[in-house]
């Protein structure tokens, strides 16, 4: 089955509540549409009413099933019970002065409808940069308990394959213990889209054919994965093609249960995941399906800006997969 037409079997009339920040861009709008319309989530634009119902109505689409929050006229109780919320949760660091003054962005705002539970997830960044929706995420939101970074990952489906790529977005450089644990939460969201985790640490060594500190650390870090997670297939160091190609691996690493038949690669650092994953999209006809951000308390997803509206509603539904996988 295809991907999302399993996702969409998981998550119909499942009552899930996403926020979307950037209420009054079209394409959020179509989107946010065509999700209630396919009873997959209850989409909460934030913006004005009136601009929204104008945009609706040159896109011909319907508001039906969608709520709109005007994030500047909302009530001056509901407003005092988010700052109060804010200030109690980082713990001195930030005022109320501070908060009230946040809480006029719309990402800080929806993140803290997430935060309060009046909304399982949030999807934002179609006219924000990535720093706009990760750090009111990080501040108000933060990591999952045992969790300290979050890094963002990729599905990336041909057909009957669908393989999970990772840190292609947040991290530049992690160091050994980070990158363990971005391995760990990698195979953890594999298994969140059907994919059966077994865990590649790549780099341009295998098993020990070739001697750096950046081999070392790849090689380290999956000895922490292993000890962070041990019931999970998680092995590396490896070069890709012995991660991926069973007669490579039966070379040059015979002896390890991953390399050959791996599903979840982890770059040693962004630039090549980056590459990694814009290589597999662009001349091997992937889709790359993403970028997920993982480890955070509640999900919260980052689009691109150039972002179409097809776009916007496959990051809303793995979002609301996301959000369904906490609450269950």
């Amino acid at each position: 089955m295809d991907l999302f037409e399993s996702l969409k079997s998981k998550i119909k009339d499942r009552k899930i509540k996403l926020v979307f920040p950037e209420g009054e861009d079209e394409r959020i709008i179509s989107a946010a549409s065509r999700l209630a319309n396919d009873d997959l989530a209850i989409p909460v634009l934030l913006g004005n009413e009136a601009e929204i119902k104008k945009t609706a109505d040159a896109l011909n689409v319907s508001l039906d099933g969608i709520e709109i929050v005007d994030i500047e006229n909302v009530p001056g109780e509901v407003r005092q019970q988010m700052v109060q919320a804010i200030v109690e949760r980082r713990k001195g660091k930030t005022t109320a002065d501070q908060a009230a003054q946040w809480l006029k962005d719309p990402n800080y705002f929806g993140t803290t409808m997430v935060y309060m539970d009046d909304v399982d997830g949030m999807v934002s960044g179609a006219a924000h940069p990535t720093g706009d929706t990760v750090r009111p995420a990080l501040q108000i939101i933060k990591t999952k308990p045992g969790v300290n970074l979050i890094s963002g990952s990729f599905v990336m489906q041909k057909g009957d394959q669908r393989y999970l790529f990772a840190d292609c977005a947040i991290n530049i450089n992690p160091n050994e213990t980070q990158l363990a644990e971005i391995a760990v939460e990698s195979g953890k969201t594999a298994r969140l889209f059907d994919i059966d985790p077994r865990v590649a640490l790549l780099s341009f060594s295998t098993n020990g054919s070739a001697k750096s500190p950046e081999v070392e650390k790849v090689h380290n870090a999956t000895k922490l994965a292993q000890e962070m997670d041990p019931a999970m297939p998680i092995d590396g160091e490896m070069q890709f093609d012995a991660a991926f190609v069973p007669a490579v691996a039966k070379a040059k690493y015979s002896d390890s249960k991953v390399a050959g038949h791996a599903t979840v690669f982890v770059f040693p650092e962004l630039q090549s995941g980056n590459i990694g994953y814009k290589i597999a999209q662009r001349m091997g006809g992937f889709e790359a399906i993403g970028p997920i951000l993982q480890g955070l308390n509640k999900p919260v997803s980052d689009l691109s800006r150039g972002c179409n509206a097809e776009d916007v509603y496959k990051v809303s539904i793995i979002t609301a997969t996301q959000a369904l996988a906490d609450k269950d």
